[in-house]
């Protein structure tokens, strides 16, 4: 396993995160364990706000959809970055976390009524709308309310990003945005400008994630910024604001390579630039959005090794105490991920094994054939670069807690969430008087 951020291994043979012996950490909060390196989250966000912010005057919006608590919103806003939020319950995360509402921009394709009326409520910076249904539904509602919603309309540009189908978003047949080729993005500003409670700031893209060709998003820079001369010809509408999404790859697996953060600011922006030079118009403020490759490399889960089954000639199987339930990503999109005994990482490698999750479902596997010392019960199992979308995508399937997740920094780790325990898993079960268990019917 590649060790990241402040990873170390100490004089015990153990693994370190943030000065913290993960073999301890697994005792004194049980596991599975989500374990944030906060050092190295904090340095994502720094290379984010020196590459964009100090270098080109962009603004960086952490995406919360990859990982949000109050900790780490406290965080975020800590490092300068202003915040992503695509659900009401985002929303109130930040604003329970007293994050400057003016920072916050606010996602998604499908936003209900409450959630939008929330948004008005809060002040957020900027609302994205997504489609023409939800243009005229704001409208009507900041009418009620005697305001004037800032948004950007969110287009759909046509790039195809390289990644895995489920996390393409920039092409034409896609669920978000407008499409820039028939038209409808052009329309949709038209009506934006006809609105007296909309003001249109300018416009978003995103064309994916996990995405390593940089060349992808110099392309959605260009694309974007000859939408907003074609805008400014046809309709007198110059755009204030771009932007451009996120999306940047991270390492999870041997294959991939990651770029840096100021190799990718510097094509955006390059690419952005010339071609406001081209078309005779100002440099638009831009704003970029990333989330995976803040929070994924700075966590890593712990798990406790159980069972132990070797078919002979086919396959040894190792069990740990976790799973789909607490990393979906395996069995969503066939993701592929790096583990270490945290306990014997100093050992060398003996056998090749599978990692198998305790749900009942043969697709529970967080890895399939990994080189490790030859594995024993208790043993514990450390798999990283899981900080993006594996708490945010947890679940209770098998009626299973979610883990607990600590911050590691400065030889200490603290609490940020409470690992769930069963009365959590039955807190909102109603069960009707007439099915109460304690009453026996035995009629016939």
């Amino acid at each position: 396993m590649k060790l990241q951020g402040t990873m170390i291994i100490n004089d015990l043979g153990h693994l370190e995160i943030g000065g913290c012996d993960t073999v301890e950490l697994a005792k004194d909060y049980g596991t599975p364990l989500y374990v944030i390196d906060e050092e190295l989250f904090r340095q994502n966000c720094r290379d984010y706000y020196q590459a964009f912010t100090e270098t080109y005057g962009a603004e960086v919006i952490y995406a919360s959809k990859t990982l949000s608590n109050l900790a780490i919103c406290a965080i975020v806003n800590q490092e300068g970055l202003g915040l992503d939020v695509v659900s009401g319950g985002e929303l109130f995360t930040a604003a329970k976390a007293k994050f400057p509402m003016d920072r916050v921009y606010f996602h998604g394709n499908n936003k209900s009524v409450e959630e939008l009326k929330m948004a008005l409520d809060y002040k957020v910076g900027r609302i994205m709308v997504d489609n023409l249904y939800e243009l005229g539904l704001l409208n009507a509602i900041a009418a009620e309310a005697g305001q004037k919603a800032k948004i950007m309309l969110r287009l759909s540009p046509g790039v195809e990003a390289h990644t895995h189908e489920y996390i393409k978003t920039g092409q034409i047949d896609s669920k978000f945005g407008l499409t820039l080729e028939n038209g409808m993005a052009l329309s949709a500003v038209k009506r934006c400008l006809e609105l007296d409670n909309i003001e249109l700031k300018g416009f978003h893209c995103h064309i994916g994630s996990q995405i390593f060709e940089l060349q992808s998003y110099a392309h959605a820079a260009e694309v974007m910024m000859s939408f907003v001369r074609s805008v400014h010809q046809e309709a007198g509408y110059l755009a204030q604001e771009l932007n451009l999404g996120g999306g940047l790859g991270i390492y999870y697996f041997r294959d991939d390579q990651p770029r840096p953060v100021k190799e990718y600011a510097d094509i955006m922006m390059v690419a952005l630039k010339e071609k406001a030079r081209e078309f005779g118009l100002p440099v638009p403020k831009v704003i970029v959005e990333p989330g995976r490759s803040i929070s994924g490399p700075s966590g890593t889960t712990l798990y406790t090794i159980g069972a132990i089954k070797d078919i002979p000639g086919i396959r040894k199987y190792v069990s740990v105490d976790g799973g789909m339930g607490d990393n979906p990503r395996p069995a969503l999109y066939q993701s592929r991920y790096e583990a270490c005994l945290a306990n014997r990482i100093t050992e060398e490698d003996a056998e090749t094994v599978s990692i198998a999750g305790k749900c009942c479902e043969s697709g529970d596997m967080l890895i399939w054939d990994v080189e490790l010392p030859e594995v024993q019960a208790g043993d514990i199992l450390a798999v990283s670069s899981t900080g993006a979308y594996n708490y945010s995508m947890s679940m209770n399937y098998n009626r299973l807690p979610r883990p607990a997740m600590v911050l590691a920094a400065n030889n200490k780790a603290e609490l940020i969430i409470r690992r769930e325990d069963y009365a959590d898993l039955i807190r909102n079960d109603v069960l009707p008087e007439r099915l109460d268990s304690s009453v026996v019917n035995l009629a016939k």
